[in-house]
């Protein structure tokens, strides 16, 4: 009976494994497409592979996050918070381009003349979220640089840790 258990235990976690296999291996091919799209500047496949509104959300949040942690006082608090969203909105258009991801790939030695990792190679690089979500990180263990949600059959790129990624453009 002990033995019986430690199989199916065994045989439950494979299947969790190969579907977590499975998961980030489909969203690479996503990813593929995305590095593709930023490398052509090519802005329909970007936009197919964006979540903008998620995007914006989260730049949104973290205006209010440096409101919030500020030494302002509750007036000028108040009107920073309050002008997050507009902020947000106006950022979210001028930098969720295929321009400034390219900079991001570049930072990471993802150059022009280099080739865009495959399929295989960028499924390594994915970790399993859970169902719908996998994230791209520096490290193994590291915090999620990028993350990707499946969306109506397509991984899209939702969320983008800027502070994790340590990014710091060029004056």
């Amino acid at each position: 009976m002990r033995i019986r258990a430690l199989l199916a235990l065994s045989l439950a976690a494979l299947s969790l494994s190969a579907c977590a296999t499975a998961t980030r291996y489909d969203a690479a091919g996503d990813v593929h497409a995305l590095l593709t799209a930023i490398r052509n500047n090519d802005h329909a496949a970007f936009d197919a592979r964006v979540d903008r509104p998620a995007l914006k959300a989260e730049i949104e949040s973290r205006l209010v996050r440096q409101a919030r942690a500020s030494n302002m006082s509750g007036g000028w608090q108040a009107a920073a918070i309050a002008l997050a969203g507009p902020a947000a909105d106006l950022a979210g258009s001028a930098l969720i381009q295929p321009e400034t991801f390219r900079y991001a790939a570049n930072y990471y030695g993802y150059t022009p003349d280099r080739p865009i990792p495959d399929r295989l190679t960028i499924a390594a690089a994915l970790r399993y979220e859970d169902q719908d979500r996998v994230c791209a990180a520096k490290t193994k263990g590291g915090p999620c640089l990028l993350t990707f949600t499946l969306e109506n059959g397509t991984w899209r790129l939702s969320g983008f840790d800027a502070e994790a990624a340590n990014l710091r453009l060029k004056r």
